[in-house]
C-alpha cells in the first residue's frame, strides 16, 4: 500500500529464484513499494512510473546492465541504481561506480542485510536532495523581484535599478532607513544574478563587538591570538564565488575600513596570524541607514573606502512615502502569516485601511508586519476591523518632552524608542546613546518588573 513515506523500487532480476529472494526482501519493509521485472527493456518501459531506486541485475538475458543503467540515467539523473552481481569484478565495478551506479553489491550470504541497509542510506540521500531542491526552489521564489511588492512610482524605479544590478557583478550600496528590507534587496540581487548557486553570505557590522570584527571578516590561523585553537575561515572566504553582503558598514570602526579597502582593491585576504594570500572572487553588496557622504564629511567614514563602496547605489524609499503600497504589503504579509499559522484567510475592512494608511511607519515594513500580525491575533472574525490595529505609541511619538514625566519615565522611552529604531541591537543603542549594555540591560529589567507602558 502506498503510503506517505513509501519508497517506489523497481527490483530487475531474470533468475526466478533470485527474483522470489528479492521480493522476499524488498516485502520486509512495509514502506517499500516494489515490482519484479524480468529483462531490462521491461524496466525501462515503465520508468513513467517514477521509481525511486532501481535494483539491477548486471547479466540480463536482453541487454547488460551497464546498457540498461544508461537509459535509466539518460530518462532521470536522479534515480537511484543499485547494481546486484553474481561476479566480484572489481573494474566492472569501479566503470560503473563512475557512471552513476549507487552502490554495487554481489550475490551471496550478506546480500540481504546489504541490501536493505543500501536501500535505507539511499532513501536518506534522496531526502536530503529533495530537501535541498525544496529549499533551492524556495529561495529562487521568496527572492523573485515580484515578491519585492509595490507599485508605486518610488518602487518602479527601485525594480529598475534591480535589473542593472543582476547584470553585471558591480558593487551595490543599498542605503535607507531602518527596516525599508536592505537585506530583502540584497538577496534579490543575489539570487536573481549568476552567482544564485554560490554563498549568499551576510555580515551584520552592528551586531559583532568591535574587537571581533577583523577575525569574522578576514578569519585567522591557528596560533593567532590567545585561544585561538583552530583555524577559521573568514566571511570573505565563506562567500568565495558568491556574494557578500555588508549590513550596516557605517558602523565600522575607521582601522578596520582601511583593512577593508585593501581587500577590496586588491581582491584578495590574508586571515590574522598568516602570510598566504587567499585571492578572492566574490560579490560585494553593503547597506546602511546613515548618510555615508555626511559620514566621510565629519570623518568618521574614509573618502576612498565611500567611492569604492558606491558601486550602483539603491536607495530604499520610507513606506510612508510609498502610497498605496502600504494596502498591498498588508494583505501579502496578512496572508503569508495565516497561511504559516494555519488560520483562515483574514480581509482588511475599508477603515482598517484607511487606518492603515494614515500612519507613518517609523519602523517600515518590518513595523507594518508587527501591526498586521498583531491585528490577525486580535480580530474576532475573519475580517480585520481599525479597533483591531494598534501602533506603538513610542515609535508614533518623536518629541518626548509633549508630557510631563519624570527624569526616569524619560529614560525608559528614550531606550525603548532607540531599541526600536535599531531593531533591538543593544550595542548598537548603547553606542548611539554612549551608556554602557549593561544599563540597558538594567533598565529592561526594571521596565518589566514595573509593567512600564509609555
Amino acid at each position: 500500500m502506498h503510503t506517505e513515506h513509501s519508497v517506489k523500487i523497481f527490483a530487475v532480476e531474470d533468475d526466478p529464484t533470485y527474483s522470489k529472494f528479492l521480493s522476499y526482501v524488498l516485502s520486509l519493509n512495509p514502506d517499500f513499494e516494489y515490482q519484479v521485472f524480468k529483462t531490462g527493456k521491461e524496466c525501462i518501459d515503465n520508468l513513467h512510473h517514477r521509481p525511486t531506486i532501481i535494483t539491477l541485475d548486471y547479466s540480463l538475458p536482453d541487454m547488460s546492465g551497464e546498457e540498461v543503467m544508461r537509459k535509466i540515467k539518460e530518462f532521470d539523473p536522479q534515480i537511484m541504481v543499485i547494481i546486484i552481481s553474481a561476479q566480484e569484478d572489481i573494474s566492472t565495478a569501479v566503470q560503473l561506480l563512475k557512471l552513476g551506479a549507487y552502490d554495487y553489491i554481489t550475490k551471496d550470504e550478506e546480500t540481504k542485510n546489504r541490501l536493505l541497509n543500501t536501500i535505507n542510506n539511499a532513501r536518506k540521500n534522496i531526502s536530503l536532495i529533495n530537501e535541498i531542491n525544496s529549499l533551492k526552489q524556495e529561495i529562487n521564489q521568496k527572492y523573485q523581484f515580484e515578491s519585492i511588492i509595490g507599485n508605486s512610482p518610488a518602487m518602479n524605479s527601485i525594480f529598475g535599478m534591480l535589473e542593472k544590478a543582476i547584470k553585471t557583478n558591480i558593487t551595490v550600496s543599498i542605503t535607507g532607513e531602518t527596516g525599508t528590507g536592505k537585506e530583502v534587496i540584497a538577496k534579490a540581487i543575489h539570487y536573481n544574478s549568476d552567482k544564485k548557486g554560490k554563498p549568499f553570505v551576510a555580515v551584520n557590522i552592528a551586531a559583532i563587538p568591535r574587537d571581533l570584527i577583523e577575525s569574522e571578516l578576514f578569519g585567522y590561523e591557528k596560533g593567532a591570538f590567545t585561544g585561538a585553537a583552530t583555524r577559521r575561515i573568514g566571511k570573505f572566504e565563506e562567500a568565495q564565488e558568491g556574494t557578500i553582503f555588508l549590513d550596516e558598514i557605517g558602523e565600522m570602526e575607521l582601522s578596520l575600513q582601511a583593512k577593508l579597502l585593501r581587500t577590496i582593491q586588491e581582491r584578495e585576504v590574508i586571515r590574522i596570524g598568516g602570510n598566504q594570500i587567499i585571492k578572492l572572487n566574490v560579490r560585494i553588496v553593503v547597506a546602511t541607514h546613515r548618510n555615508l557622504a555626511e559620514e566621510v564629511k565629519r570623518g568618521a567614514f574614509r573618502e576612498d573606502l565611500y567611492y569604492r563602496l558606491l558601486g550602483l547605489p539603491i536607495q530604499l524609499p520610507p513606506l510612508r512615502d510609498r502610497g498605496n503600497d502600504v494596502i498591498l504589503l498588508a494583505k501579502f504579509l496578512l496572508n503569508q502569516f495565516c497561511a504559516e499559522n494555519n488560520m483562515q484567510g483574514t480581509l482588511l475592512s475599508k477603515l482598517a485601511q484607511e487606518k492603515l494608511l494614515r500612519y507613518h511607519y517609523p519602523g517600515n515594513v518590518r513595523e507594518l508586519k508587527s501591526v498586521v500580525e498583531l491585528a490577525a491575533v486580535m480580530a474576532d472574525n475573519e475580517q480585520i476591523e481599525a479597533d483591531d490595529i494598534s501602533f506603538n505609541s513610542i515609535r508614533r511619538e518623536e518629541n518626548f518632552t509633549m508630557e510631563e514625566l519624570s527624569l526616569r519615565e524619560y529614560t525608559f522611552r528614550i531606550i525603548l524608542h532607540f531599541l526600536g529604531k535599531y531593531d533591538n541591537n543593544v550595542l548598537l543603542v548603547a553606542k548611539k546613546l554612549k551608556i554602557g549594555k549593561s544599563t540597558i540591560y538594567r533598565y529592561l529589567k526594571e521596565i518589566e518588573e514595573e509593567n512600564y507602558v509609555s
